[in-house]
């Protein structure tokens, strides 16, 4: 393994942390319906879990109100249930074989919580960025223990180490800031 690779391979894992803040940010609501909201949800189908997309037609009726409409008649009633009971906080309502979702308006406590929560996931997405950036430096001290690299190669190794955490910690204040202010402006 050479100083190029411990790079490549920390940049590649910065950048999947970074996709994996985008997910979790997506799936926080804003008040705005996004039928994305009910990927997390998983409906009985005949005695196993399975994601709503794979039953049921899911797409927005309005910028407030998701429809989710079953493929077969028998499943509207368990699609309902379990997004009843989903930690979502909504209320669906069946409309003959078509399941309303209204998306319910933001209150400022609740505005708060998930601010508080979007804090929360980038905090989460930066300690694994200094973990990565942890790993990184280990092996370059390790290559140079080892009198594979020079004690210079190593220096330059784990400051471009810091740089790569610096940019990337940087993108994850940027995403959270642009999440807090949809929040709070809806």
């Amino acid at each position: 393994m050479s100083i190029a690779d411990i790079k490549q391979n920390a940049e590649a894992k910065m950048a999947k942390s970074i996709e994996a803040l985008k997910g979790e940010l997506h799936k926080i609501r804003t008040g705005r319906a996004h039928p994305g909201i009910l990927d997390q949800v998983s409906v009985d189908y005949y005695g196993s879990p399975v994601p709503i997309t794979q039953v049921a037609n899911v797409t927005l009726l309005d910028s407030r109100t998701i429809s989710v409409q079953p493929w077969e008649k028998g499943m509207g009633a368990k699609i309902e249930k379990a997004i009843r009971e989903s930690d979502l906080g909504l209320n669906p309502a069946s409309q003959g074989d078509l399941i309303r979702v209204p998306m319910p308006a933001l209150n400022e406590e609740r505005r708060r919580d998930l601010t508080k929560i979007v804090r929360n996931a980038g905090e989460d997405a930066k300690i694994a960025v200094r973990n990565l950036r942890r790993d990184a430096n280990e092996q370059a001290k390790k290559l140079t223990k080892e009198k594979l690299i020079s004690e210079d190669d190593e220096r330059r190794s784990l400051d471009d180490a810091q740089k790569l955490t610096d940019r990337t910690i940087a993108e994850i204040d940027r995403l959270i800031a642009g999440k807090e202010a949809e929040i709070l402006a809806v």
